[in-house]
């Protein structure tokens, strides 16, 4: 319901916010190029001070106006002649006329009110409330993504639309959220909505006394320039008229003749309000705020497209599964993928119960409500992302489980990699949680390994039986499009020591003449490589980014690997068949924080792309192990030219079979205890890249790093300051 809220205004009014959004980002420029562009106004400087001055060049002095720009004008009459001047608020000195940007005067038109009169004023006002319905919703689905306020500033996981999305909006949603309600009550205020609860201004007269030199009157003196915000004079001639001067206080009536003030009205609660609206909306007295406020409302667009697009993946996704509502199916499937894989199988199995006359709904784990009870039997299918975490899709299943009452029948069917030592670990801890919930259970935890159809074809027969039918799950892998790259060069290492490592650089070969290109990726992606007579992917960190011109690996020959055999067995020249496949949660974090980079063989190919994307200079300390320096150390003269360039900021090494002492890369890290543990006080983030056992070693590590901080590596994963690649 949440996301429904948040989505149909967003979709059905894109244009309309965009346009509001826009012309709202490019007024937020007016106030700061008006504040860069004339004199500041001195501290010192008092009403009665710029009156002097305008009043002994002109004739007939009838406004002075500081506008919350901070531009001060001057209407007067010399002569036949009426104009408005710009003055310098320092000397009094006339700057020019005063006219109104007709550009700006325009964009206002358009934000305001559509070009359309009144009616465009209360269609503006429509669009206000629903940036406001947007930006609640927007705030509230983003909690829910992120895991609370805490992971506000962690690490963005999913499809690139959504991890886009949530970027920006993260980003955009304080700013927008002031930018809707301050519009919401600027519209109400422009049609009277709001009580104003003026204050009657008393009935007094000048003392009819000759009007003495204007610099010389008290309260004048008494008021700072930067205080004002208009100054009326009395007409010429008239022994009654009074001079009107108002401030954010409020208006008073100043005596021409004695210069004291001879009625005071106060400014009403409302009226302070509302100035402190029209600042925050327009900028104007708050450039610098009106320029973040211009940046987010900027971010609609952005918003308006990512969203657009992480809709239409979620309804291509789920186009053929959400075919009934989820309150009246005879069964639930509920998905935990990572990176949509397991969804293929969950169409399969939705395919043949409906061919089987069932009524079927499937949805994501994160999305478990009670309506889900409803339904006669759960069958909840769930990759492990990592080593026992929950994959994307089913971050929120827990939590939402651990507030729902009643039970349902379940069977659990975990996928994962049978190499691992925590194999189905998720599947396994999800199984556990319902069995302690008290849920009846159908079929005890099946393990899927390496995406094995014929494993997943028998546990659809044990489900046919126990359903009393026969169901036959005929699955087929969705291929995937993949790109043509020719090997450039490479580098070998590791013959020494009886473990061959290569660093193989790949490009996009000539079209024609022409320069191939190569897909979209960052380091820390994966490449999926299929070997010649497979059809089974093998997948492999990058090291570089598409940036680079480049698609460089670090792959170690296995013993008996088809890939890793095909590809040591590569020449320049060689060609391969390739897709990428995103990888968002192992990335570092935006912002300056320092960086703590841990791996240990071919593990360094990603963190190595980290550093030499890192052109800003941020702190970068990588912790490396290897087997000999004289053999295997990847990546030796580039981390120098790194040390040297700044990019990285130390370099720590431990080599297995080195000269001395053999240390290995969790001895460097616990020698460097101190110094980590100050990082980490510090906001850094840990990334791990690398084998299994090495990565439970330095888990051990780390965790005494971090106790003495009151910290935990459970606590640091879940705000995306401990994040592993690990194989």
């Amino acid at each position: 319901m949440l996301r429904r809220l948040h989505s149909l205004p967003g979709i059905a009014l894109a244009v309309v916010l965009s346009v509001t959004a826009l012309t709202g980002a490019v007024l937020s420029v007016e106030p700061a190029i008006d504040r860069l562009s004339n004199p500041p106004i001195p501290a010192s400087a008092t009403v009665a001070d710029l009156a002097a001055t305008v009043a002994a060049r002109h004739e007939t002095v009838e406004r002075i106006v500081v506008r919350p720009t901070g531009i001060v004008t001057v209407a007067y009459t010399d002569g036949d002649e009426a104009a408005v001047e710009r003055v310098d608020p320092a000397t009094g000195a006339g700057l020019g006329p005063w006219q109104p940007s007709g550009f700006f005067r325009f964009v206002t038109d358009l934000h305001r009110a559509f070009l359309a009169g009144d009616a465009g004023r209360i269609a503006a006002g429509g669009s206000a409330l629903a940036m406001l319905a947007m930006s609640v919703s927007g705030l509230a689905l983003l909690l829910r993504a992120l895991g609370g306020w805490r992971g506000m500033l962690g690490a963005v996981r999913g499809p690139v639309p959504q991890r886009w999305h949530l970027q920006a909006g993260r980003f955009a949603v304080v700013g927008l959220l002031v930018t809707s309600v301050t519009g919401l009550w600027m519209t109400a205020d422009t049609f009277g909505l709001i009580a104003q609860g003026a204050v009657d201004s008393p009935a007094v007269s000048a003392s009819g006394g000759a009007p003495a030199p204007v610099g010389s009157l008290k309260a004048l003196r008494e008021t700072p320039l930067a205080a004002l915000q208009r100054l009326d004079f009395p007409a010429a001639g008239d022994p009654a008229g009074l001079l009107t001067l108002k401030t954010s206080a409020g208006e008073g009536l100043v005596d021409p003749a004695t210069g004291t003030l001879a009625g005071f009205t106060p400014a009403v609660l409302p009226e302070r309000v509302q100035a402190v609206v029209t600042m925050l909306h327009t900028g104007r007295g708050l450039w610098l705020v009106g320029l973040l406020l211009g940046l987010s409302a900027a971010a609609v667009p952005v918003l308006g497209a990512t969203g657009l697009a992480a809709w239409w993946r979620r309804g291509r996704d789920a186009s053929a599964t959400a075919t009934v509502p989820a309150d009246t199916p005879d069964t639930v499937i509920l998905v935990g993928s990572e990176s949509n894989t397991t969804w293929g199988f969950a169409k399969s199995l939705q395919a043949a119960l409906g061919q089987a006359g069932h009524v079927v709904h499937i949805a994501a784990m994160n999305a478990l409500g009670p309506e889900h009870l409803q339904a006669e039997r759960l069958l909840i299918l769930t990759a492990t992302y990592g080593d026992g975490d929950a994959p994307a899709s089913a971050r929120r299943f827990q939590a939402r489980l651990a507030t729902l009452d009643g039970r349902i029948p379940y069977a659990v069917l975990g996928f994962g990699d049978r190499t691992f030592p925590d194999f189905c670990g998720y599947a396994a801890t999800i199984a556990a949680a319902l069995a302690e919930k008290g849920w009846p259970c159908l079929m005890p935890l099946k393990r899927i390994d390496r995406q094995s159809a014929q494993e997943f074809a028998q546990w659809g027969r044990d489900l046919g039986i126990l359903l009393g039918h026969p169901l036959d799950l005929e699955h087929v892998a969705e291929t995937a499009r993949t790109t043509v790259l020719e090997l450039a060069e490479r580098e070998d290492y590791g013959a020494a020591v009886g473990a061959p490592v290569a660093i193989l650089r790949f490009r996009a070969p000539l079209q024609g003449s022409r320069p191939g290109r190569l897909p979209k990726f960052e380091a820390g992606d994966l490449v999926g490589i299929l070997p010649p007579g497979s059809a089974m992917p093998r997948f492999y960190s990058l090291a570089s980014s598409t940036r680079d011109g480049i698609l460089e690996i670090c792959v170690r020959l296995r013993e008996g690997g088809l890939c890793s055999t095909f590809l040591h067995g590569l020449a320049p020249g060689g060609r391969i068949d390739a897709f990428i496949r995103d990888n968002p949660s192992f990335r570092p974090a935006q912002g300056t924080a320092p960086l703590i980079l841990i791996g240990a063989g071919t593990g360094i190919g990603p963190l190595a792309g980290f550093v030499r994307a890192n052109d800003a200079g941020r702190p970068v300390h990588l912790y490396w192990g290897g087997r000999s320096p004289a053999s295997d150390f990847l990546y030796e003269h580039e981390l120098a030219q790194y040390l040297a360039e700044r990019r990285l900021t130390t370099l720590v090494t431990a080599f297995s079979r080195g000269p001395g002492s053999p240390a290995h890369v969790q001895d460097r890290i616990a020698a460097d205890a101190p110094r980590l543990r100050e990082l980490i006080r510090h906001g850094a983030q840990v990334l791990v890249c690398g084998g299994r056992d090495m990565a439970q070693s330095v888990t051990h590590a780390l965790e005494l790093v971090v106790r003495p901080l009151g910290l935990d590596l459970a606590t640091l994963k879940s705000t995306g300051r401990y994040v592993e690649d690990i194989y």
